[in-house]
């Protein structure tokens, strides 16, 4: 993929966060914010950036598919598109419940995936104008400058891991089988926050349950990109076109990746 790609898409997402992101933080009304489910809100600042961006991509790349979280809210079928050929997916504001709530972090997520497999990954954050880029087999980028995952180097590794959406079984065996080999700590409840926290050395290890690709298909290539490892607890790929599926592990490195499949395992 080539510069023009990466320039013509971070304009675009700084374009959407100034235009319809950041005049909405911490000055939403009350019918701006609406409750999709238990734990998923969305906002007024989700919808007008998903139609911005949606706009935008099409113009960027006209011959990719488009599926946007929003969108496929309102129409499931959509995410068929993610199933063969170029498709641009759309995370217009990932954190929102943080966004809504006034606090960060929260962020744009885009990525490109062919026929299942993700080829490029954005991941902006406006507050810090932090924006990470990451294209299949050609390294990871933040803020231009190329960047290799680092371990915390702490002892017990730093692992950010949720319960919200395990059952008690599942809670209780993390607690008695993971949490003894691991400084546990909250998730930021951002994507687009957790991803890079694995590679600029804040945390080692995240577990995710939910694999949403508007959620995860960016921020999976950007930590493999930076020498990480983000894959299945079976160690194979994540994929864009994996409908449903759950469970999702990601390290600073394949080691810590590994040593944390095999506690899982015995925590299973």
């Amino acid at each position: 993929m080539s510069a023009a790609l990466d320039t013509a898409v971070a304009a675009l997402m700084r374009r959407v966060a100034a235009k319809a992101i950041l005049p909405r933080y911490q000055t939403l009304a009350a019918h701006e914010v609406i409750a999709k489910a238990a734990n998923d809100m969305v906002t007024i600042a989700d919808t007008e950036a998903e139609v911005m961006l949606a706009e935008g991509l099409a113009q960027i790349l006209p011959e990719a598919a488009i599926v946007g979280e929003e969108a496929v809210h309102a129409d499931p079928a959509l995410s068929e598109r993610l199933d063969s050929g170029l498709c641009w997916i759309i995370d217009p504001v990932d954190g929102t419940n943080n966004f809504a709530a006034g606090k960060p972090p929260f962020g744009i997520i885009l990525a490109l995936s062919d026929g299942g497999v993700t080829q490029g990954g954005w991941i902006y954050d406006p507050l810090q104008d932090r924006l990470c880029i990451a294209h299949l087999g050609t390294g990871a980028l933040v803020n231009g400058e190329r960047i290799t995952a680092r371990p915390t180097g702490q002892t017990p590794p730093i692992a950010a891991i949720s319960t919200v959406f395990l059952d008690p079984a599942q809670r209780a065996a993390v607690q008695a089988r993971i949490a003894p080999w691991y400084t546990l700590v909250d998730i930021p409840r951002c994507a687009a926050e957790q991803y890079p926290r694995l590679v600029l050395g804040v945390n080692d290890i995240s577990v995710f349950e939910r694999t949403l690709p508007w959620d995860h298909a960016a921020g999976v290539l950007f930590v493999n990109e930076a020498g990480g490892m983000a894959a299945r607890p079976d160690g194979s790929s994540y994929r864009t076109d994996q409908h449903g599926q759950k469970g999702l592990f990601a390290a600073s490195s394949p080691a810590l990746f590994e040593e944390f499949v095999k506690r899982s395992s015995a925590a299973d």
